[in-house]
């Protein structure tokens, strides 16, 4: 058998270990920095917590879990008989049947059922971070895969906007950190209820966001093409024609949106909440805020500020972070009125933009600093006793395992990155030192070994 693995799943090297550890290790240092605290939830979820809250695509990209055992037990009899006589039975219903688990599509919706399920044991606002996969049934390509890590930050029980001016202060401190320069685009999805409304269909809003996120995608004529098949009339298409022509900044597109959407006192309330985040966040490092009107966001449950992040260096085509606002999700699961609202670091994308931009540092400190040689059974039984000393000074430190030819020790140091060679031979051991050499220039010097851990950390 040829060895493989699922399309859109990949394998990580030590190295590229490393690199997506710095990473981690550096969202998490600035999540905590706000005080946002640490949550897991499980692979999988019950399917009725997942389905529905992602729109009608997302629900067809959920990773649904065949019922363990006997599974075509639980099938009932209606659709037997259907399948015994030969007639189509459509995949969702047979799914349905067949499966009532699923691979998390995304954190935000498992957070929402656990504060639910948690609610008496949290205090309010709840602040939590979340490092780990997740799973779609997407066509992989570049930047998207099949299972990736998502790195979510969430506030829920505060209607407060300063959590959104706090998101984005965050997203600029974490891209600071990386050394990468973004640019964060914001919308609100009360503006686009409001277009949706004064285009003469505010019960197709659903239906028009959908359509309006993919305009990066397709563009505007395809846009307009799949509103007309979900039933957006041509009127009405035409009514929402000037969200297409508006150009430059907040402060000139705002007095463009308030003429246009006057009307609409969701899109006011909207476009005033916009001006109240451009207002509060002030001066940024390394992030660009940016108004961007044709921003929709394809989830279904976001209802105010949505978010963005998108790399302003390197050639990643579609976004790298995401987030926005949710006033009842945890409705759903029976707790009304609890606003929220979160982002989310997609580690995959960021972990290709660093590296095609060479933004990761030389030395991510996760691999070994130095190699002990071997040369014998004598000389390696002397090196473990500083090997343990070496270690407990905190320096990562290895012993080649067999006593073969030093080139092949050398060459092993070089492959693995190892800085420094400590060469112990029976001179050495008679002598009290130890030969260093370092593996990037070839010196070596001799010390004393009671000066060797000095030497290294110097």
């Amino acid at each position: 058998m040829k060895p493989s693995i699922p399309k859109g799943t990949r394998d990580f090297s030590p190295v590229e270990m490393l690199r997506r550890q710095y990473i981690f290790d550096t969202i998490r240092g600035v999540f905590r920095k706000y005080g946002f605290l640490p949550l897991e939830t499980p692979a999988m979820e019950n399917l009725e917590t997942l389905t529905g809250k992602y729109g009608e695509e997302g629900d067809r990209l959920i990773f649904k879990i065949l019922n363990s055992g006997d599974a075509w037990k639980e099938v009932s009899e209606n659709v037997k008989d259907q399948l015994k006589a030969g007639e189509a039975v459509h995949p969702g219903r047979l799914a349905s049947e067949l499966a009532e688990k699923a691979l998390r599509y995304d954190l935000t919706v498992p957070f929402a059922r656990y504060v639910v399920m948690h609610q008496h044991e949290l205090a309010f606002p709840f602040k939590r971070y979340q490092i780990q996969p997740v799973w779609r049934a997407d066509r992989p390509q570049k930047g998207r895969y099949r299972e990736f890590y998502q790195c979510d930050a969430d506030m829920i029980g505060s209607t407060s906007l300063l959590n959104e001016v706090e998101l984005v202060t965050l997203f600029d401190d974490v891209f600071t950190a990386l050394g990468l320069q973004v640019v964060v685009k914001i919308n609100d999805r009360k503006v686009l209820s409001g277009i949706a409304e004064v285009s003469g269909q505010p019960d197709k809003v659903v239906d028009i966001v959908t359509a309006i996120d993919k305009l990066d995608k397709i563009g505007r004529e395809k846009v307009e093409e799949e509103m007309r098949t979900k039933g957006v009339s041509d009127e009405a298409i035409k009514g929402i024609a000037p969200l297409f022509e508006l150009k430059g900044s907040w402060k000139q597109q705002r007095p463009q949106l308030e003429e246009w959407l006057a009307s609409s006192a969701i899109a006011q309330q909207g476009l005033r909440d916009l001006s109240t985040v451009f207002d509060a966040v002030g001066p940024m490092k390394s992030a660009v805020l940016e108004f961007d009107p044709t921003l929709a966001r394809g989830l279904d449950y976001y209802t105010g500020a949505i978010f963005e992040v998108k790399a302003a260096e390197g050639t990643m085509p579609g976004s790298i972070c995401g987030g926005g606002r949710y006033d009842d999700l945890t409705g759903i699961f029976g707790l009304k009125n609890m606003s929220g609202v979160g982002i989310s670091f997609g580690a995959d994308r960021i972990y290709d933009v660093l590296l095609e931009t060479n933004k990761f540092p030389a030395e991510l400190g996760g691999s070994t600093k130095l190699l002990f040689a071997n040369f014998g059974e004598a000389e390696a039984l002397h090196c473990l006793k500083l090997l343990r000393q070496v270690r407990e000074a905190g320096i990562a430190a290895e012993l080649y395992p067999d006593a073969v030819k030093m080139a092949k020790q050398f060459k092993y140091a070089d492959d693995k990155g190892i800085a420094y060679v400590a060469i112990i031979g029976g001179n050495e051991m008679q002598q009290g030192i130890v030969t260093i050499k370092d593996m990037k220039t070839g010196e070596q010097k001799a010390v004393k070994q009671e000066d060797l851990i000095h030497t290294i950390q110097a």
